[in-house]
């Protein structure tokens, strides 16, 4: 290890090691206290430059504010780890496909865990790995077969700090929405279970309720979603600048910029940093300093805005 240049001189009778042994201290006090003064900064503890306590918020959400309504990312955000992943080992325990697209599965998702970039090559073909599964399966039949997954598998990986923070706009009797590149059936389960109004999701085309293997537009990922959030805010009548979004990834920025009150949620490196920069809401509540992303986002192409309508509106046709 490099000496550090701030150290004060130390006495002749240092040996190497003890010197070694300083400089790590060091160093490893100067990083506990950046740590420490982050996570402050992300609970809103710190004192203003004069000495002063911080001034509290305002109340938020806004009791009684029916044009505004909240979009939570589910991935990393509402719950730890990627719901399709998880839909996916519930599909192989029950038989759905064999062992060895279950290790292509799980090879898709340690991929991009370590890579933390989104190839469009590799997204497409995780994308029809996943289609390739239910094609031909009955919708009805995968609904009921989801609700058994998130029993299984999900509801214990729900985000206690996330869950609050949906039902405190449910409190305020607002309109509480999933918006995931997860499958809308699946996503519209977790929403249901955890009391929200409804999710926005990937929606796999289906003939006479069967699954075809393709896709309506594109995966709801990145500009996608916000196109979903804002074809559903029209459908609903909403304010955008009164509605909260909340997301772990910086490939919704474009969903959290499009609301007045935009949340980072155990945010990954990129975004952290974005929202600093506009002083947006920061939320960890992961127990270590960072949490490895898991999931399947697929890459949003020319379709994203044809994708990310067909949500919302196929969700807003369903509800009326």
């Amino acid at each position: 290890m490099a000496a550090l240049g701030w150290l004060t001189p130390r006495r002749r009778s240092a040996t190497a090691r003890s010197v070694l042994a300083g400089e790590a201290a060091a160093e490893a006090a100067r990083k506990t206290s950046q740590e420490q003064q982050e996570l402050e900064e992300l609970h809103g503890l710190l004192a203003t430059p004069s000495g002063e306590p911080a001034e509290p918020e305002p109340p938020f959400p806004v009791v009684g504010d029916d044009r505004a309504a909240a979009f939570f990312d589910l991935d990393n955000t509402v719950m730890q780890g990627a719901a399709i992943f998880h839909f996916g080992r519930g599909l192989y325990k029950r038989k759905f496909f064999q062992r060895q697209e279950l290790a292509r599965f799980a090879w898709q998702q340690a991929w991009f865990r370590l890579a933390g970039v989104e190839d469009p090559e590799h997204m497409q073909d995780a994308r029809e790995s996943a289609l390739s599964i239910v094609k031909g399966h009955r919708v009805s039949e995968l609904m009921s077969i989801g609700e058994e997954i998130y029993d299984e598998y999900m509801a214990e990986r729900i985000w206690p700090g996330t869950r609050a923070l949906a039902q405190a706009h449910l409190d305020a009797g607002q309109k509480v929405w999933l918006v995931t590149a997860a499958p809308v059936e699946t996503a519209t389960i977790i929403a249901r279970r955890l009391g929200l109004t409804g999710a926005l999701g990937t929606v796999a085309e289906s003939v006479d309720g069967v699954y075809t293997g393709k896709l309506v537009g594109e995966p709801l990922h990145g500009p996608a979603k916000a196109e979903a959030v804002r074809a559903l805010a029209a459908a609903e009548g909403l304010d955008l600048a009164r509605c909260a979004a909340y997301s772990d990834s910086h490939n919704d920025i474009p969903m959290l910029s499009l609301v007045g009150h935009p949340y980072a949620i155990n945010p990954d490196a990129k975004l952290r940093r974005y929202a600093r920069e506009r002083e947006w809401r920061l939320r960890d509540y992961r127990t270590g300093r960072k949490a490895a992303k898991v999931g399947i986002p697929a890459a949003a192409g020319v379709g994203a805005i044809a994708g990310g309508t067909a949500a919302a509106m196929a969700l807003h046709r369903r509800r009326r």
